[in-house]
């Protein structure tokens, strides 16, 4: 059953369509924006787009073995590690399985909710448990309640920082004393995929060199533009990285040539990073300034995402689709917050004056 309310504010998004549109300089059919997954709109480095096509001659060759082996050692200088702790791959899945099934099918994984699951998803199929902890008031990771879901069948305490769909932070001393405090319990897997939009001192890569029991997750496929070409890597302790290599986890076969390249390009090339980060910062900042003017109230985000809340946000949602402007799936029980992934510069004129023709009325 509708409420008036909702029908109310449904009628009036519907009315509010031709005029998003038309605010918007978008005619009927043209391209929509995809601000749905987080993607980088600006592209990878120009340096990996040259390795990308200079390694097209090369695609019936699988991944050179040497050529990882370099990547591998260009991430363990920037990272302040020995190069036998860097294990490369698009790993979260393959962490979940091995996990679960190491000392036996089963194992609890605990998370913030609502949160990325990759690695909780691919632990299930093999026995693991899920433990969802609600974020707190601020939808921040709501340490206190993550440190009482732990127990003795804990496998690994998985979270994502800044959060994902929330986009908040944890950093400073609490937060490096929770995770050193965890990490004496169980596992600690930190995935810092958005980290490069904020401060990469922040890492928790420094309780890893310091010989905590806390890996960290990173990819290209966000600032460095790559997500068509999956590829990250993992920082592990020096002995849950000696596991893993046993296990195959890593192994060169499993990595694509052209994603080594690009990633080696990309790594090299920090100037294309920090204009990726000064755009997609400048278009978060004009996107908080029209929910600002519009009374929605938006979570502290330090990603290349906002997230906010709707009165309607199902209503809210289909109004954007229809004005060309695709967001991210709803995330219960926050079901009645938005998020929208920074885009272009005109991606996110098109996204303001959509908010501020449907929700303005």
């Amino acid at each position: 059953m509708v409420s008036d309310l909702n029908r109310r504010m449904l009628m009036a998004l519907t009315a509010a369509l031709p005029v998003a549109a038309r605010a918007q300089g978008v005619a009927p059919g043209a391209a929509s924006a995809r601000l749905s997954l987080n993607e980088n709109p600006f592209g990878p480095s120009p340096s990996a787009i040259r390795a990308i096509a200079q390694e097209g001659a090369r695609l019936s060759r699988y991944a050179d073995a040497g050529d990882a082996a370099r990547l591998q050692d260009a991430i363990a200088k920037r990272e302040g590690v020995t190069s036998d702790r860097i294990l490369l791959g698009d790993l979260l899945d393959r962490l979940g399985i091995y996990l679960s099934a190491k000392g036996g099918p089963g194992g609890r994984f605990v998370y913030s909710a609502p949160g990325y699951t990759a690695l909780i998803d691919a632990a299930a199929p093999f026995g693991g448990i899920g433990v969802p902890v609600p974020l707190d008031r601020d939808l921040r990771n709501n340490l206190p309640a993550l440190t009482a879901a732990l127990s003795l069948g804990t496998r690994a305490l998985f979270l994502v920082n800044p959060h994902n769909p929330s986009g908040t932070l944890g950093a400073g001393g609490k937060w490096n004393d929770f995770l050193v405090a965890a990490s004496r319990r169980t596992l600690v897997i930190v995935d810092e995929a958005y980290l490069d939009y904020d401060d990469m001192e922040r890492t928790a890569v420094k309780l890893t060199r310091e010989g905590h029991n806390v890996a960290v997750f990173r990819t290209f496929d966000k600032i460095h533009g790559l997500a068509a070409l999956p590829i990250g890597y993992v920082v592990a302790p020096a002995a849950l990285a000696a596991e893993l290599r046993q296990a195959g986890v890593g192994n060169v076969h499993t990595l694509s040539r052209m994603a080594v390249a690009a990633a080696t390009a990309a790594l090299s090339d920090p100037l294309w990073t920090a204009t990726v980060r000064k755009r997609t910062l400048e278009g978060r900042d004009r996107l908080t300034e029209m929910l600002d003017k519009l009374d929605l109230p938006y979570s502290q985000s330090r990603a290349n995402f906002v997230f906010f809340k709707s009165p309607n946000a199902p209503a809210l949602r289909e109004g954007l689709a229809r004005a060309g402007i695709i967001v991210a799936r709803s995330f219960p029980p926050l079901d009645d917050w938005i998020r929208i992934t920074v885009g272009t510069s005109e991606e996110v004129t098109r996204t303001i004056a959509a908010l501020k023709a449907l929700v303005g009325r």
